[in-house]
């Protein structure tokens, strides 16, 4: 009777507000229930920079995957009367109007030197407008070389911006030495240069799970193995296997066989920093309780690897590829770039840049850089997305 009593009182105490009872908040329940995955994104969320930085990747893997509705032009479209045109800004008003416009362009010979000089005509203005009718063009997957994904396209003639004449020659970025406009090939390159680093990151993710998991989990003379491998591959140097596979990869090998080549060169070198960190993780969780209770109950050592030490560190694997990312996008960027890589007609940031390798070249017509200017940002936007995925890696 005297506890029931005294229950009413304290009821009675709470409802008036003299005996406050603590009661814990939604925020703190939800932290209490929550999955390592949703502390994650709530910690990544934090990140402004990152979330920032994510968003541009993901506008860049837009801009490959639907590269011919964002190009004006098709990547190998030119004009030869406009070879190293120079960049027509856009003007939105004429005469105190709305009327997105470019300014055409003309030319004049040097008597001397025969070299173009361009003026801008200002009488001659060429309307442009957003979702303009175009060449047809297939959208879609169609790029990709395998059976049924190379299927999965449709077609269509709508363009995100152009000249309301496509007859009009419109080169917002520059032309290049052949006339062919820079932003289009420069959106086309996005196509190659991010699939390569997704497809090296696909093969060094397996190669270093596999092997530094199986010499992590093992040990023993398999580890060893393993280790003096990683050991042989970090020591040979760069240049000179990449000189001798060029030299090696015949001229009139189809731009896909060289693509796979260099995909398979630039993974082989990265797999092995992430192989030494799962090794490293697995010699730390194999000895732990959860481990030794799935072996007594007859885990393989693949239900071991995948169902119960790789998910302990996951967080930890995806900001290392993230990490990865544009340390191989530069890589195919720099092959390319020095004639190791991909040769045209294959279109990437690195064979773009190769017409920047002279100086005087490059003083006269600086616009060949925008491709620069698109590796610079995804590479930063990568960098930063990786740190704000490493600080949300550990969200306790």
């Amino acid at each position: 009777m005297d506890i029931s009593l005294q229950e009413q009182t304290l009821d009675k105490d709470n409802l008036s507000g003299d005996v406050p009872i603590y009661a814990p908040g939604e925020e703190e329940l939800s932290l209490e229930v929550a999955t390592q995955w949703q502390l994650m994104w709530w910690k990544f969320r934090k990140h402004k920079l990152a979330m920032f930085s994510a968003a541009i990747i993901i506008l860049y893997y837009l801009v490959a995957i639907f590269a011919e509705f964002f190009a004006p032009w098709e990547r190998t479209q030119y004009i030869a009367e406009y070879v190293y045109a120079p960049p027509q800004p856009i003007h939105f008003f004429d005469d105190g109007k709305w009327s997105p416009h470019v300014n055409a362009l003309t030319f004049e010979r040097d008597p001397q030197s025969f070299k173009k000089i361009w003026t801008i005509d200002t009488e001659n203005k060429i309307p442009i407008s957003l979702f303009v009718k175009g060449p047809e063009y297939k959208v879609g997957l169609h790029w990709v070389p395998l059976p049924y994904i190379d299927e999965l396209y449709f077609t269509t003639q709508r363009h995100l911006i152009g000249a309301k004449d496509p007859t009009q020659p419109m080169y917002l970025f520059g032309a290049d030495k052949s006339g062919r406009d820079i932003l289009s090939r420069t959106i086309f390159s996005t196509r190659i240069s991010l699939s390569v680093g997704l497809a090296g990151v696909g093969i060094s993710l397996v190669l270093g799970i596999v092997l530094g998991g199986i010499s992590g989990l093992i040990g023993g003379w398999v580890d060893n193995i393993v280790q003096r491998v990683i050991e042989i591959v970090i020591s040979v140097p760069d240049l000179p296997i990449m000189l001798a596979i060029a030299a090696s990869v015949p001229l009139d090998w189809p731009v896909e066989k060289v693509y796979f080549i260099i995909t398979i060169v630039i993974a082989l070198r990265s797999w092995t920093g992430l192989a030494r960190v799962v090794r490293g993780k697995f010699l730390s969780l194999r000895e732990d309780d959860f481990i030794l209770a799935s072996r007594l109950d007859g885990a393989s050592q693949g239900r071991l690897i995948f169902r119960h030490m790789l998910p302990s560190f996951y967080s930890h694997i995806i900001a290392s590829l993230t990490l990865a990312l544009p340390g191989m996008i530069l890589a195919e960027t720099a092959l390319s770039f020095l004639g190791l890589g991909l040769r045209p007609p294959a279109v990437s940031w690195g064979v773009m840049l190769q017409e920047t390798q002279k100086v005087a070249v490059l003083a006269l017509y600086p616009w060949l850089l925008w491709p620069a200017a698109a590796v610079i940002v995804v590479v930063l936007a990568f960098n930063f997305l990786g740190d704000g995925l490493r600080d949300a890696a550990d969200p306790y």
